[in-house]
């Protein structure tokens, strides 16, 4: 489904990519974790289209996305749920909702999935007519993930949806990403500093550090890994 290879990216003369090469295959959950500054947030903004790349290729479904404008590339089908939420704070919960559904194809569906959104996250379907500023984290989180989901995606990114929030509520994010992924077998890329709760949930997975990828593979062979076990899970 979707193919990267040779990918730089350059802020400002410092490269934040280098040479980045993967794949995720139609109804993987592949998830990609390192550190602060591995350059996973600048992969997801250049896959969706909102920063440029320096040199490389991506090819999603054929169609290679490095021609096509950010507005294009949703239509086809790609889905950002960004680091940090970013939810329309001044906006009810359903008008964010609804802001993710602006396609004919997802209006088209808007009802089948509104009824998807809100079982798989009943507190938003409590808090519809909430401001979304006026949201917990863990709430807002909920929010960001069923606006990308409204918009009807055949490849949902995921940036950090663990950020901010507590142990408990991070349990009960990932529950529900497996569970779009099992229910749904919506193909899912992940971006995630929680190693091993990434890992426990993905098919396969890569390991991002300064701008390369240094390690991949399923996600058994990731966690037995001595190299991801020392520097991420602290054995």
């Amino acid at each position: 489904m979707l193919a990267i290879s040779g990918l730089s990216v350059a802020y400002g003369g410092l490269r934040a990519l280098r040479e980045v090469s993967l794949e995720v295959r139609d109804g993987e959950f592949v998830a990609i974790v390192g550190p602060n500054g591995a350059g996973k947030t600048t992969l997801f903004k250049t896959i969706s289209g909102t920063v440029a790349a320096a040199s490389g290729r991506i090819v999603y479904e054929g169609h290679d996305l490095l021609r096509l404008p950010a507005a294009e590339r949703a239509r086809l089908g790609i889905a950002h749920v960004p680091e940090g939420r970013q939810v329309f704070r001044t906006m009810t919960v359903m008008e964010n909702l609804e802001m993710g559904a602006l396609s004919p194809a997802a209006r088209g569906r808007w009802h089948d999935n509104l009824a998807r959104i809100l079982q798989l996250f009943p507190a938003l379907a409590e808090r519809r007519r909430q401001l979304a500023g006026t949201l917990s984290g863990g709430e807002q989180q909920m929010l960001a993930i069923g606006r990308g989901l409204a918009s009807c995606p055949r490849l949902l990114l995921l940036d950090e949806p663990s950020m901010g929030l507590a142990p408990a509520l991070v349990d009960a994010i990932f529950d529900r990403i497996t569970e779009i992924h099992r229910l749904e077998q919506l193909t899912i890329l992940l971006v995630e500093q929680r190693v091993a709760e990434a890992f426990e949930s993905c098919d396969r997975g890569y390991v991002l550090d300064t701008g390369r990828v240094v390690l991949e593979g399923p996600r058994e062979r990731l966690l037995a890994d001595e190299r991801v076990n020392r520097a991420y899970l602290g054995m």
